[in-house]
């Protein structure tokens, strides 16, 4: 079996997880502080000196001959009960190409990074991507004004004074590439075991809040209530119609919901949800994302209701590079792989870079394109080619730096 795989498997359980019998690692949780301290002992193991950096991403660093650096990253947060690989997987490939080279004693003309983002899911805290938007300087400290978000930092002995000088300087890197198991169905339908990112699908996330008046289920006639939970199941169905009506790699779905009080026999009087929206390209994105808007301010203000409505991030669409692109498809060629290209629907630290420097992600395929879910699968002969696709882009990037 592939030691990437049996790593992964082997954070999926005990005290890598905050919640027993489930996966779920939140951000600055003791379950990822856990995870931290059994990476960094990987990390070394494969001859990295190790280092965590202000927002909270572990970062193992392999020197080269050259100053630059190429980075090689992915997240080691999770949503609530969810799979073992999304995120974990592409980091413990970057551990296993690092201690190939270790093993034999080899430097490349840059140095590479393995980074283990603290933060991509955005499952503790409503915005998303924080690390590895901060290590790209793409957040200001407006962004971190999040409730709970200084005292877990403190917890850590982390400043959210400091958070943002994890922000790294472009001219150091060579680049970045992600492996990450695919999340959708394509490449099982191919029968294929790897394909290669052309791009990742623009997003928008806000949080909604509907505010009425909460009181007694018995007593409050349905004629006289400013209900917020009819609003919202209201306000979800035309999300839904919304983002049907779109071109087909549009989506748009709300994940998370908070009603309160939360009683049983008090109507609710305060009500809050995410919502999600991501095509392809920007435009269709942000034509239903302003649908979205103008439906939710029609519904409260037919109901009598007080709305709020956050745009907790805008990312825009984020394609590979060309030229990193073309050095991942020799390299899988090179391995006896056929070539795949897709697009990503879903978001990934990658697109945090893809203004910053050159960028490309590899794909895996993941057994019925499950994932966030505990049915979440790869095949061991999957990942070992996946080490050695990426093997041999370092070999292929090596040859052709210069520096």
């Amino acid at each position: 079996m592939s030691r990437a795989k049996e790593r992964c498997d082997s954070l999926g359980e005990g005290r890598f997880t905050d919640m027993p019998g489930l996966l779920f690692r939140p951000y600055l949780g003791p379950a990822h502080k856990a995870a931290v301290e059994q990476l960094t002992a990987w990390m070394e193991e494969a001859g990295m000196s190790v280092r965590l950096d202000p927002s909270g991403s572990l970062i193992g660093r392999y020197e080269g001959t050259g100053m630059k650096t190429l980075l090689i990253g992915s997240h080691i947060d999770s949503v609530k009960d969810a799979g073992r690989y999304d995120g974990p997987l592409g980091i413990m490939l970057g551990i296993d190409c690092v201690a190939a080279l270790h093993q034999v004693g080899r430097r490349l003309p840059f140095a590479i990074e393995v980074v283990a983002f603290g933060d991509e899911e955005g499952s503790r805290f409503p915005s998303a991507m924080l690390c590895s938007r901060a290590m790209a300087g793409q957040i200001d400290d407006k962004s971190l004004e999040i409730d709970g978000l200084e005292g877990a930092l403190n917890d850590w002995g982390l400043d959210r004074a400091s958070f943002l000088n994890a922000k790294r300087d472009p001219a150091d890197l060579v680049g970045y590439i992600e492996a990450h198991i695919e999340q959708g169905p394509a490449l099982e339908a191919e029968g294929l075991a790897l394909g290669i990112v052309t791009g990742i699908a623009a997003q928008k996330r806000y949080s909604v809040r509907f505010v009425g008046i909460a009181g007694h289920a018995g007593t409050n006639s349905m004629a006289l209530r400013k209900d917020a939970l009819p609003a919202a199941a209201e306000a979800i169905l035309k999300i839904e119609e919304i983002g049907r009506a779109g071109p087909p790699d549009m989506v748009a779905t709300v994940g998370r919901m908070e009603v309160l009080p939360g009683a049983p026999n008090v109507v609710p009087g305060d009500v809050r949800f995410s919502v999600d929206v991501r095509a392809g390209t920007a435009e269709p994105r942000d034509k239903a994302a302003e649908e979205i808007e103008r439906a939710l301010a029609e519904i409260a203000e037919r109901r009598g209701l007080g709305l709020a409505v956050r745009l907790l991030h805008d990312l825009p669409p984020a394609p590979c590079d060309p030229a990193m692109m073309e050095r991942l498809e020799r390299a899988v060629t090179a391995i006896g792989q056929p070539v795949h290209r897709l697009v990503s629907g879903a978001g990934h630290d990658a697109m945090a870079f893809a203004d910053m420097t050159p960028t490309a992600m590899l794909f895996l395929r993941c057994e019925g394109g499950i994932s966030h879910n505990p049915l979440e699968r790869v095949f061991p002969a999957d990942v070992d080619l996946a080490r050695d696709a990426l093997l041999a882009f370092l070999d292929i990037l090596s040859e052709e730096y210069d520096g």
